[in-house]
């Protein structure tokens, strides 16, 4: 039987379809609902419009902005500290959480280089006293300011850079901030050189990106990828809000740029997640809007002023929000508001959970040391806050964040769940064990099977209060936890003070 007789006897909807499978080699073709009833599986299709507006390629936008990337060369002393995002001194030791799961680009294993980037064999001095490591960055004005990574340029004696075109310049280090590792640097003597701008519109996720740096020192390379996520929290530092991409990045891409398909500038290639020391399809960037508010202070000052509001904070997990009667597990529950602080004067009190800030919800803790870093010190902020059952508002000046201190989002180590009949503790008032001061009710002993030493008390721990009422004596606590338990509440809320920090803690309860 030849091909025609084969088809003969078929609708001219299935033929048209078949030839377009010849002739086209599709694995899936979409079909109507008579297709479906026929066998074949009906599959969502791109529509015009999209199929449309995919890249062909990129060559044009490459052209467009590559010449604005540059590779950037350090020389630092070798017996300076290498510092990490949270100002850590040798982050990356063997067997570090650092080292299983982010590593700065170009972090070699031993450890050998500093501002995580490893140094050529040849370049490396006698006696160790200067290495030679390599970066990326670019340009984002015409007369020579351009962007790279804190981490790159960390403590170099000397720096350079070298353009697309393959000349090579001085450059001076104008500020760095550790905080997002953001720092920019300025060469002198041209006003003329190719620049790329900061992007307004912030990325989707599923959107094309190409990324472009210095990658092993081979400058100029490019690599594209999509937006795989935003809002990242790695444990880098107060300030965590990366754009997630899999555009391969390696070690010295650090400080590049990654683009959208306008050319602008979405984020600054920073850290990837890399078990084995190259690209896995895991990288992060820092968003461009956090580096537009960065660069704008260190070309100002040199330096970077943040708002601080003055409060020990901690996220509001779901046991925490049903105890105080919210309705989502959302804000940041103040633990401890800081002494001659600005909460303070406004009156802001421990157990108060700060829901908005100027009309913009507080997700959670590091959202609102976000929300707070970005305004300036002096600004009014209107806070929106849970007390007790009942929402308030209440405006304050912010002061100026001290250079030693951080918003801190702490996560408290409690993540077991459900009923127990018992916490697992002895207590004394704190008054009657000495070195525990005046108030509360002090932990004498934990049982290791208790829930409590799963919920993280230690023996010298502290409880301030239970259920938002202060406790004095053992009889206190007991008598909060029952009216909790005739409340149908499914865990208690505990203020704790251990060592020098003090935390909320959600408890659950027994059944009886």
């Amino acid at each position: 039987m030849n091909p025609i007789t084969k088809l003969r006897g078929l609708s001219a909807r299935r033929l048209i379809l078949l030839a377009t499978v010849a002739n086209l080699g599709l694995a899936t073709v979409v079909v109507g609902t008579q297709f479906h009833q026929s066998g074949f599986p009906v599959v969502a299709s791109a529509s015009a419009a999209e199929i449309a507006g995919r890249p062909a390629g990129f060559a044009d936008l490459v052209e467009k902005v590559k010449p604005a990337v540059i590779s950037v060369r350090v020389k630092t002393d070798a017996g300076a500290q290498m510092m990490g995002f949270n100002d850590e001194d040798q982050p990356f030791q063997k067997n570090s959480p650092m080292e299983r799961f982010f590593r700065r680009f170009g972090m070699p294993f031993d450890n050998e280089a500093p501002n995580g980037m490893t140094p050529p064999d040849n370049q490396r001095r006698p006696g160790g006293r200067l290495v030679t490591g390599q970066g990326s960055g670019f340009f984002i004005t015409p007369d020579g300011y351009a962007v790279t990574n804190n981490h790159v340029v960390d403590k170099a004696k000397t720096v350079e850079v070298t353009t697309d075109e393959g000349k090579t310049y001085s450059a001076k280090v104008i500020g760095t901030d550790s905080k997002t590792d953001v720092a920019l640097i300025k060469v002198d003597g041209r006003n003329d050189f190719p620049f790329v701008r900061l992007g307004d519109k912030a990325p989707r996720v599923g959107d094309w990106v190409l990324a472009v740096g210095n990658p092993f020192g081979l400058g100029g390379t490019v690599t594209a990828g999509i937006v795989s996520a935003r809002g990242r929290d790695i444990g880098a530092g107060p300030y965590d809000d990366f754009i997630q991409i899999d555009a391969p990045v390696n070690k010295g891409n650090s400080g590049g740029p990654t683009f959208d398909m306008d050319g602008n500038v979405i984020g600054i290639n920073t850290a990837i997640f890399s078990p084995s020391g190259g690209s896995v399809g895991i990288a992060f960037d820092i968003p461009a809007d956090t580096v537009k508010s960065v660069v704008a202070q260190l070309k100002d000052k040199g330096s970077v002023t943040r708002g601080w509001l003055g409060v020990q904070i901690q996220p509001v997990t779901a046991e925490i929000a049903e105890s105080m009667g919210l309705k989502k597990a959302e804000g940041a529950l103040v633990a401890e508001p800081q002494a001659n602080s600005p909460a303070v004067k406004a009156g802001i009190q421990a157990g108060d959970v700060i829901t908005a800030v100027d009309g913009h919800a507080v997700k959670d803790a590091r959202d609102l040391a976000r929300q707070i870093s970005a305004m300036a010190p002096s600004s009014t902020a209107k806070l929106t806050i849970w007390r007790k059952g009942e929402e308030k508002t209440m405006s304050l000046t912010l002061g100026a964040l001290p250079n030693e201190r951080a918003a801190k989002a702490e996560t408290p180590d409690n993540s077991a769940s459900g009923d127990t009949p018992k916490l697992g503790l002895m207590l004394a008032p704190a008054a009657q064990v000495a070195g525990s001061g005046s108030e509360g009710v002090v932990v004498t002993e934990v049982d290791p099977n208790g829930i409590a030493s799963e919920y993280g008390f230690k023996t010298g721990d502290v409880i301030l209060d239970v259920a938002g009422k202060k406790v004095a004596s053992v009889n206190d606590v007991r008598d909060a936890i029952s009216a909790a338990h005739k409340d149908g509440k499914k865990s208690v809320l505990m203020r704790l003070k251990s060592a020098d920090a003090t935390k909320f803690v959600a408890v659950p309860l027994a059944r009886g």
